[in-house]
């Protein structure tokens, strides 16, 4: 099969000998003719220059793997009609499991009392995480993965999806429930995708529901946090932190308030990196599915987004 590697150039030593170790039928090119590929790996950025791909000459074409598990710059260009899969990748999943259990426990145990000044704080204990309650908003793959790592630690753990759909060991809660769900988060853990649905869904009603001090930890995506409702919480107290990986405009601008606000912790989008060592099987299993005309892996619904 022939396949387009339609991703950044800096992106190619990484990924080409992983993509061509797991699937060595496969060849993988940089560029030709469209109308002779089989299937497009893509990223976004390609092409170079900031204009969007235009899918159509690719006729051919069976499928359209994202690198990325975000397919929000690609689902709604108009010239895509091939099939288009989202990364699902173990490492993926590891990766934000362990970075949102490590800030998690780090807003639990109050780690950031404790400047080393010579003073002797112990006039506060930490409760044991049974005591904590903790949301997590999208139980996706990585919201299940974050929920079952924070559940496996002790902590009561609540997850919530648009549907509702049930996951062992989980109460999970369905959309009309988003309030209830909220009002449990002492913790909230935010993995939404970004969608119509979900952009500024944490205004600042929904905000006011969760109980005074919480800790937020965004790191979905930055569309679903209205910036300006976040400010206000966390400068009334009524939001103790948040830990902020995602933002609507990444690099985040040096002169955004969120840098300077001592209520917010900000990380460069480092929660969760696809690993081409894992996701390349992914994305080669998928291609062999769209060869052999079998149902593809984590296929995108384009209603929803996702």
């Amino acid at each position: 099969m022939k396949v387009l590697f339609a991703a950044p150039a800096r992106l190619w030593d990484a990924w080409a000998p992983a993509l061509r170790a797991a699937c060595p039928e496969m060849a993988l090119c940089r560029d030709g003719d469209p109308a002779g590929f089989d299937a497009l790996i893509y990223a976004p950025g390609y092409p170079e220059g900031g204009a969007a791909l235009d899918f159509s000459p690719f006729t051919r074409a069976r499928v359209v793997q994202s690198l990325w598990a975000g397919v929000e710059r690609i689902v709604t260009n108009p010239t895509l009609t091939q099939p288009l899969c989202r990364m699902v990748d173990p490492g993926l999943a590891q990766g934000m499991a362990e970075y949102c259990t490590g800030w998690a426990l780090r807003a639990h145990l109050g780690m950031d009392r404790y400047a080393q000044d010579g003073v002797w704080r112990n006039a506060v204990t930490p409760p044991l995480a049974s005591a904590r309650r903790v949301t997590v908003l999208g139980m996706g793959e990585l919201g299940r993965a974050v929920a079952a790592a924070l559940a496996g630690l002790g902590f009561r753990v609540t997850g919530w999806s648009h549907s509702g759909r049930a996951v062992p060991g989980i109460e999970v809660l369905a959309g009309p429930d988003l309030p209830q769900a909220l009002a449990r988060a002492e913790i909230l853990v935010c993995l939404l995708p970004d969608t119509a649905e979900t952009r500024d869904l944490l205004d600042a009603e929904l905000l006011a529901l969760l109980p005074a001090g919480a800790t937020i930890i965004n790191a979905g995506r930055g569309t679903l946090i209205d910036e300006t409702a976040l400010l206000a919480a966390l400068d009334s107290g009524h939001i103790a932190h948040a830990v902020l990986d995602v933002f609507r405009q990444e690099p985040l601008p040096p002169d955004h308030p969120f840098w300077r606000h001592p209520g917010v912790t900000v990380t460069p989008h480092v929660s969760a990196e696809t690993r081409p060592e894992s996701a390349a099987a992914v994305a080669a299993e998928n291609l062999r599915r769209a060869m052999r005309g079998e149902p593809l892996l984590y296929r995108v619904d384009r209603a929803r987004g996702y």
